[in-house]
């Protein structure tokens, strides 16, 4: 910036009012700061979203694979029924290859529940029909007719059962 001095010299001077330039730039370094912190907390709020919805998908895409199982132990355990007094070996390599199931399911926390015997809870059950039974409470179950499985503390499938009238 060019000044003026009194006797007509003109000369590069810093501004005359220091306090007033001190003080704008330390309200800049301030806006600046605060653009910072709050650029850098937006980022760890995305990060922690995207590691949050990466958990989400990959916990879903377990449950998937999960459900696709419970489909084949479905079909062991009805071919089990039919050969319940058959020990031919190729039964019994069949209950091993079920109990392999039932142990690799558990491990991942994915397990059976009770459904007989129990009232009818519409977020656990889904109700095929309804059929008059002696001496049962009309909403009790009375048969399963498919096993339904908890993953987690939370429902992976629903149970298919009969209810009393």
């Amino acid at each position: 910036m060019e000044q003026t001095i009194p006797n007509g010299v003109h000369t590069m001077l810093p501004p005359a009012d220091w306090a007033g330039e001190i003080e704008r730039l330390k309200a800049e370094i301030s806006n600046e700061r605060d653009r910072n912190l709050r650029t850098l907390a937006d980022f760890k709020n995305y990060r922690r979203r995207i590691e949050r919805d990466g958990i989400t998908m990959a916990e879903e895409g377990k449950r998937e694979v999960f459900r696709g199982l419970l489909e084949i132990i479905d079909d062991i355990e009805k071919a089990q029924q039919w050969t319940e007094s058959n020990n031919s070996d190729f039964v019994k390599g069949m209950r091993i290859i079920h109990q392999k199931f039932l142990s690799l399911l558990e491990a991942n926390r994915v397990v059976p529940f009770q459904s007989v015997g129990r009232m009818f809870d519409p977020a656990q059950h889904e109700s095929l029909s309804l059929v008059k039974a002696q001496g049962v409470h009309s909403g009790m179950i009375v048969d399963e007719l498919r096993r339904g499985y908890s993953m987690n503390n939370t429902l992976l499938r629903a149970a298919q059962v009969r209810v009393s009238k």
